[in-house]
């Protein structure tokens, strides 16, 4: 890690709204699944070189890929990577007029990768980039296929 990112790193350590485990090695991913009850996998993490940015697109979906194909465990495992990571539960039924997500959540998205850029961006950073670019986000109208007449001639 060169010294600008891991500038980075420490400004991301010190804000209280990214989560630590962004930036946890595999050793430490290993040792969280184990205190989580379910050492068995821990082979399963250590050999898909599974760390913290790569918890983050670790769902549920994904998990028997890596050799967890219990239910139950990879219910508890998606839930527990979602709490750990403060991430929204993504919900099936969600209103188009919220947000489209939460910024730390488009942050872990965006950091889930790797690349020059990426890992010398810190979340104050992503924010500055994303207000820059979209200020306020507005929900769409719930009008926009209503057709409105203007300059109709009354009907007498």
């Amino acid at each position: 890690m060169t010294s600008s990112a891991s500038s980075h790193v420490f400004e991301d350590l010190r804000d209280e709204r990214v989560p630590p485990a962004l930036y946890w090695t595999g050793e430490q991913v290993s040792a969280w699944i184990e205190e989580l009850g379910f050492p068995q996998y821990k082979p399963c993490f250590t050999t898909n070189c599974i760390d913290g940015r790569r918890l983050i697109t670790l769902q549920a979906s994904r998990l028997p890929e890596i050799g967890i194909t219990d239910y139950e465990h990879i219910m508890t495992i998606s839930n527990s990577v979602r709490e750990l990571l403060e991430l929204e539960e993504p919900f099936w039924n969600r209103s188009i007029s919220l947000p489209p997500r939460n910024e730390i959540g488009m942050y872990l998205e965006k950091k889930s990768v790797r690349g020059k850029i990426i890992d010398n961006m810190s979340f104050q950073k992503f924010l500055l980039t994303v207000q820059s670019r979209n200020p306020k986000w507005q929900p769409p109208l719930s009008n926009q296929c209503a057709i409105i007449a203007h300059n109709v001639p009354a009907i007498k």
